[in-house]
């Protein structure tokens, strides 16, 4: 059975994971879940002003997170939600190109939703998505095993 397994990478992930008390990702199974990853640069902090530059750094975050938690990155990505101050055309460009760039292969789905505000004052856009590594055991077919050898033994009672 799968076990969570959580991870942080070196820098601004284990800062974090010491001032917040959250890690950057968290695998079960095949699948691997990233927290919000902003456009921080991960070894110093940094966040820069442009909102360009801070959706290009993000989704290196989200490809980073990814890889700490054992996976290959984007390639994996199959939902994606997108955080933004504000959500505009230039915000929007930014996400398509960005898609673009790191999954030529295949569309992630997507969930896009303009906020007030996010984790830091300076972020613009925060991105957490979920990947699955389709070569590994499926913990969904253990789950659903589980919860069959669980009806019957209620039949049997």
């Amino acid at each position: 059975m799968a076990s969570l397994s959580y991870y942080s990478y070196a820098g601004v992930g284990e800062r974090n994971r010491q001032r917040f008390w959250y890690s950057q990702a968290v695998r079960f199974g095949n699948r691997i879940e990233c927290a919000g990853q902003g456009g921080w640069d991960p070894k110093t902090g940094q966040i820069p002003a442009d909102i360009n530059a801070q959706i290009d750094q993000a989704f290196a975050n989200v490809d980073l997170a990814i890889k700490t938690a054992g996976g290959k990155g984007w390639s994996q990505v199959f939902k994606v939600r997108s955080y933004h101050i504000p959500l505009d055309d230039m915000a929007l460009a930014g996400m398509v190109r960005n898609l673009q760039k790191w999954c030529p292969n295949h569309q992630p789905i997507w969930t896009c939703v303009g906020v007030s505000r996010l984790g830091e004052e300076e972020m613009k856009v925060e991105i957490e998505v979920e990947a699955v590594e389709l070569d590994q055991p499926d913990i969904r077919r253990e789950r659903a095993e589980m919860d069959i050898d669980h009806s019957w033994a209620e039949l049997g009672e």
